[in-house]
């Protein structure tokens, strides 16, 4: 029996829109300081995030193209063995190396933060979520980092070496010289990277399609052969030689993912259906 003197406990209180905007404004300075910090630390060593890290896929030492000249090798293919020495890069604009230094640091500063950038969302987003809800999303934010991750390295170890050995080396005529300005470097470089970080979150996107409704697995494999046909458009446009050993290298990843995805999708329906029925 409940005495008088027994407090009852205080309910949730449920907060006002300023409130919310309040939060949302915390978090996102807590992001932004998170960037800058990481930037910082990349602006400092220029050396390693330059000559070890940006400059790499240009020297023929780099590992990728050491492990595509030994498959070469292996399979008595020397074509493999790839030089993308075969231009200079040049600095053509007053600020270009500083410009160039001060975004990459950015780029790099917003890789390294990405799993605390999530784990912030997350904080911000969970107590508008019900129990079932958490349950559902645990380790959403160690998955979605590590997705990022993979596609970034995806892109620096096989996009990137295969893209400049190709573009870099082009020529319309033995009359014309390569010189490639370091900011079109640059930014070839990190846009690829950023994409392909973001194209590797593609089962996260299926797996909330499906959830919601808007996608089934039967609607994936309807678009199965399409799909491959535009994987093959996409690893031709990254890296338009006409070696079909390079397009596969990039294919095939990408449609494992697609295959990984469409599991995703399958397992999340059959639940769904399963809990309807």
């Amino acid at each position: 029996m409940k005495q008088k003197n027994d407090v009852e406990p205080e309910e949730a209180k449920e907060m006002t829109f300023w409130e919310h905007l309040d939060e949302l404004r915390g978090t996102l300075w807590k992001i932004l300081i998170a960037i800058l910090i990481t930037s910082i630390v990349a602006f400092v060593f220029k050396e390693v995030l330059f000559d070890d890290i940006i400059l790499a896929p240009k020297s023929k030492s780099f590992i990728t193209y050491r492990a595509f000249c030994w498959l070469g090798e292996w399979l008595s293919m020397p074509s493999l063995c790839i030089d993308p020495s075969k231009f200079q890069l040049i600095n053509i604009n007053l600020a270009g190396q500083f410009t160039s230094h001060m975004n990459i640091s950015l780029v790099a500063g917003l890789i390294i933060a990405l799993p605390y950038i999530l784990w912030e969302l997350w904080r911000f987003i969970k107590p508008g979520l019900n129990e079932k809800e958490i349950r559902s999303s645990r380790g959403a934010v160690t998955v979605i980092s590590l997705l990022f991750i993979m596609g970034v390295l995806f892109s620096y170890f096989i996009v990137a070496p295969l893209m400049i050995n190709f573009l870099g080396g082009y020529a319309v005529s033995s009359a014309v010289s390569n010189q490639i300005a370091l900011t079109s470097y640059v930014s070839s470089i990190t846009l690829m990277t950023l994409l392909m970080g973001l194209l590797f979150e593609l089962p996260v996107l299926i797996l909330f399609l499906t959830k919601i409704g808007i996608i089934t697995p039967k609607h994936l494999r309807k678009y199965r052969k399409h799909t491959m046909v535009g994987i093959l458009v996409i690893a031709g446009i990254i890296t338009p030689s006409p070696d079909i050993f390079s397009q596969l290298v990039v294919a095939i990843p990408l449609y494992t993912l697609f295959e990984f995805s469409l599991a995703i999708s399958s397992r999340i329906y059959r639940k769904k259906q399963e809990l309807a029925g």
